[in-house]
């Protein structure tokens, strides 16, 4: 299956520099323009988190799900 490609959209944005000067350092990034889609990622994260969030308490007859492991792998003994 070949990779997705990826497309970018250009835009003009007028944005404070001092703000984006302590973004690009609050993320460490090492230009604005991942600043900027570091804070764009979060914004989606930070919006499912809350979607998410809304059904605590949803189901109060929920059962907990086991969880199966799988058994630690043995070592070798090498002779």
């Amino acid at each position: 299956m070949a990779a997705a490609k990826k497309t970018t959209v250009k835009k003009t944005f007028n944005i404070d520099p001092k703000l984006l000067k302590d973004a690009k350092a609050a993320c460490g990034a090492s230009t604005e323009t991942d600043a900027i889609r570091q804070g764009l990622q979060m914004i989606v994260r930070h919006n499912a988190y809350q979607r998410l969030k809304e059904f605590i308490g949803s189901e109060p007859d929920a059962k907990d799900v086991p969880r199966r492991r799988e058994p630690a792998a043995r070592k070798r003994r090498v002779a």
